[in-house]
């Protein structure tokens, strides 16, 4: 089904449609959610809730970039508007490995996707969303301020911090595995 079609019968609440567009997209965007998330079940209430978004408000698609660029905003402003509803803590960082120029720069292109996931998944949440904003969906930090109430000052902190700490992940990854 060409995309077009399936905007216009999903604005028609047609039923097939909307599966359609569900099996497109579910499983890219249960990634996203999985990100921010603290586990499984919050993803899928997230991704729940941004389908329920999406369909609610798909006849206000502008058709100027990609479904898929939309559908994946909304699953992120939907698990930052979950992030809000909780209180974040952003922490401090333990700076006891600062000699991560000193290793070996290699170690990331070794480990796999899911295993550079699981240590992203691993950060404190302040970082994890920070940084997930910041690096993977390519937020400003004036944005990531203003969607998680904070300073930009501190967006930009906890951006540092976060690729501090998986620095020292990564370090102490290397240490087990040598």
């Amino acid at each position: 089904m060409k995309e077009e079609d399936l905007i216009t019968g999903c604005i028609k609440e047609d039923r097939n449609c909307q599966k359609e567009l569900y099996k497109r997209f579910a499983g890219k965007m249960m990634v996203v959610c999985l990100r921010y998330a603290n586990n499984r079940m919050e993803a899928e209430d997230m991704l729940q809730d941004g389908f329920i978004k999406i369909f609610d408000n798909i006849a206000k698609f502008k058709r100027e970039g990609s479904l898929e660029g939309w559908v994946r905003r909304i699953m992120v402003n939907t698990a930052i508007n979950k992030i809000r509803s909780n209180k974040v803590r952003f922490e401090g960082i333990d700076d006891d490995h600062d000699d991560y120029q000193d290793h070996d720069r290699n170690v990331v292109d070794r480990m796999s996707e899911q295993d550079i996931l699981g240590l992203i998944n691993k950060m404190p949440q302040g970082y994890r969303y920070v940084f997930n904003m910041y690096a993977i969906e390519g937020f400003s930090h004036k944005e990531i301020a203003d969607s998680l109430g904070i300073e930009e000052a501190s967006s930009r902190s906890q951006y540092a911090k976060a690729k501090k700490y998986l620095q020292n992940q990564i370090i102490k990854l290397e240490k087990i595995n040598l």
